[in-house]
């Protein structure tokens, strides 16, 4: 099948559709989709299906879908769960491509209601037609008038067409962003709920949405994914077009994964993993409904920049420095002035300070031109990417609220493709004014900040190169495999690219001390069993052993500790290993995900790594580059970075471990549980990294 189906385009812009179940009685839920077509104008075809009644409000009514005089592109069906398989049987007979399904008791409902839900996956698959829903609120396309949905939200007003397009796995809220949106004006080309998912799912909306040229910036509510390639895909495709993906995925607490599993039924992944995968394809995650909204409003005006070093303009010194503290928290760089610019300013507004940020003082109240040649050096001369402008008040003023916006404008004269946020206090007119002339408004200092943070990060996206997967050749093991010993695991992942230390496995005393011997220095000893994960649970490390009577005594000490404190593991022999260096210890770890598949860790290591986790997360395969972004992205970066005049670690031979690993744990998707490198030690700068131990879980 081609992904996205062609056949969605008759799901979501249908010429033609058949209300199955529809109602006279304007109170009943399935009573609002017809009315809602008939009121808002729908261009297409109607066709209410009712047996019971020759007319439904005042349209001629069909007792079935084969009586239609054609069959529709899409059907809606809002009908008790019973009827549904049935009515899709008979809409293939008639060649219906396409079921807007807003009946409940499905999945969500039971057991029961899960093996109806497969029976109509069943039906669809066999005849051909693909399904939004079951227990979704629907769909709409503004433009045509198509409004397939029995939400209330939209009964008195609807949002206007325009560039947004909303994709929710609830009903209840896609709503509420509708309603919203329709308050503020903000134009929803699309909406559609996907409920249960039986059939669509989000991946595959985001990527009919992304090849719409109507659509400007796809907002999603997000409770769970099943399918990770195909919203994996979905993304892809979103950030290939250039269309801004803002996420609201739930689910964040204990708590609230498990109420995001009751409620449609979804399997919800790690938020980890999700984060791991928003970042990989640029999707910005938001935390509240109106920084969404304002977030979506914002990505309308089309200005994205590609760098992040942000002049702050202010009448309010105090405000200024709270922005400053917002610009750290969301990426942005508060450079200071240029000393020849910042002369220019001096001059202009004596009793100004010039830094950053650029506090005018009342000064240019007297003077406006003096606001617009302020605003012409910050950007002609201080090399900023945007500017961010707290005005106070001062626009709620009715001698002012003209005056100020012109000289904005008279400053940008040439310069409109430069970011420009306003924050201001004035009332919802003064702010539309604003608005209108293209500026970006809040009332809010640090959503102002936040919104040109989140701008910046999808010009980043947008502009940067898109990763490519490295396909390199790496050992596979097959589902089902044996656990695994710490040397078996250690040459496994050794022939991956995994470095570790030479080591013996000594099967008696006398192989330890030959092994000790060839060492030449102090040692460390470890049992090696596959059935013994945490070695120093049973006392079955030790370190620093020197002379071959230590070895001897360390080697009857290790295997007696196994015979006394884990009796029924096997014993494949000690492991002797020359002492490591001195070097920073981090972890590298590999999970199965249930959705994602193979997820990379890299964090701080050692025995911490619980107690203080500082850990990042990255889906696998990826390359270079990407291993390089994700050291930076830990908490201790700078620990690897030469901290306080340390000598810089060898983040690059890092870099290289965390590509083979994504590269092995990819290839062996199947055949591996998880992979477990700590500590790994990260050693000055050009002296490479070392595993000192290794865990493999199969996959069963």
């Amino acid at each position: 099948m081609t992904f996205p189906d062609p056949a969605l385009d008759k799901i979501f812009r249908p010429s033609s559709v058949a209300v199955v179940g529809a109602s006279d009685d304007a109170s009943r839920i399935s009573a609002r989709p017809l009315r809602y077509l008939i009121e808002r104008g729908y261009q297409g075809r109607i066709y209410p299906i009712n047996p019971r009644r020759e007319v439904v409000q005042g349209m001629k009514a069909y007792p079935s879908l084969s009586a239609l005089p054609e069959a529709p592109d899409v059907a809606i069906l809002a009908i008790p769960a019973s009827l549904v398989a049935d009515t899709l049987r008979e809409g293939a007979a008639v060649g219906l491509k396409g079921a807007i399904i807003m009946s409940s008791g499905f999945a969500e409902a039971g057991d029961e209601g899960a093996a109806m839900q497969e029976e109509i996956q069943a039906v669809a698959r066999e005849g051909g037609i693909r399904l939004i829903g079951p227990n979704c609120v629907g769909l709409f396309a503004t433009e045509i008038g198509f409004y397939g949905t029995f939400t209330q939200s939209i009964d008195r007003d609807v949002p206007p067409p325009g560039g947004v397009a909303v994709v929710s796995q609830s009903g209840a809220y896609g709503g509420y962003i509708a309603y919203l949106a329709s308050q503020r004006g903000l134009g929803i080309n699309y909406w559609i709920t996907t409920g249960n998912e039986a059939d669509l799912e989000v991946g595959e909306c985001i990527a009919w949405l992304a090849g719409r040229d109507d659509v400007k910036v796809i907002a999603l509510y997000l409770e769970g994914v099943r399918k990770g390639p195909a919203f994996r895909e979905g993304l892809a495709r979103a950030r290939a077009a250039g269309k801004p993906v803002i996420a609201m995925k739930v689910g964040r607490s204990a708590a609230g994964t498990r109420a995001a599993q009751s409620h449609t039924a979804s399997l919800a992944g790690s938020d980890d993993v999700y984060d791991a995968v928003f970042r990989e394809y640029g999707v910005y995650r938001t935390r509240t409904t109106d920084q969404q909204l304002d977030l979506a409003e914002a990505c309308l005006n089309g200005v994205m920049p590609k760098g992040n070093r942000v002049g702050i303009i202010t009448l309010s010194g105090g405000v200024g420095v709270q922005m400053c503290d917002a610009a750290e928290v969301y990426g942005l760089d508060v450079a200071p002035m240029p000393e020849e610019a910042g002369r220019k300013l001096k001059k202009l507004l004596p009793f100004a300070a010039v830094g950053n940020p650029i506090d005018t003082t009342a000064q240019v109240m007297n003077d406006m031109s003096l606001l617009s040649e302020n605003i012409r050096i910050v950007l002609d001369e201080g090399g900023y990417d945007m500017i961010v402008f707290f005005l106070t008040t001062t626009p709620a003023a009715e001698a002012y609220t003209i005056p100020v916006r012109d000289a904005i404008l008279n400053g940008l004269e040439g310069k409109r493709d430069k970011l420009v946020v306003l924050c201001m206090g004035a009332t919802k007119e003064i702010r539309q004014s604003y608005k209108d002339m293209g500026f970006l408004v809040y009332q809010d200092a640090d959503r102002a900040v936040q919104i040109a943070g989140a701008l910046t990060d999808f010009g980043r996206v947008f502009a940067g190169e898109v990763p490519v997967a490295p396909f390199l050749p790496s050992p596979t093991l097959a589902k089902g495999g044996d656990p695994m010993s710490e040397y078996a695991a250690k040459r496994v992942l050794g022939a991956a690219g995994v470095p570790f230390l030479t080591e013996v496995l000594a099967q008696d005393a006398a192989a330890a001390v030959a092994a000790a011997e060839a060492a030449g220095g102090p040692v460390a000893m470890k049992v090696a069993s596959a059935d013994i994960q945490h070695k120093t649970e049973i006392g079955g490390v030790a370190l620093n052993v020197a002379g071959a009577d230590a070895v001897r005594d360390a080697f009857d000490r290790l295997s007696r500790n196994v015979r006394d404190k884990a009796p029924g593991a096997r014993l494949d022999g000690i492991l002797v290993a020359p002492m490591a260096p001195k070097g920073i210890e981090v972890i590298v770890g590999t999970v199965s995900d249930a959705v994602f598949g193979p997820v990379v860790m890299f964090g701080l290591g050692g025995v911490l790594v619980e107690l203080m986790p500082d850990v990042t997360f990255q889906t696998a395969p990826f390359d270079l580059s990407t291993a390089r972004e994700m050291i930076r992205r830990i908490r201790s970066w700078p620990l690897l970075d030469g901290y306080r005049g340390a000598a810089p670690a060898d983040t690059e031979a890092l870099a290289r471990l965390l590509r083979d690993v994504s590269i092995f744990a990819a290839a062996n998707a199947e055949g591996v549980e998880s992979i477990d490198l700590n500590p790994v030690l990260v050693l000055e700068k050009g002296r490479g990294v070392v595993a000192l131990d290794a865990v493999i879980e199969p996959r069963g």
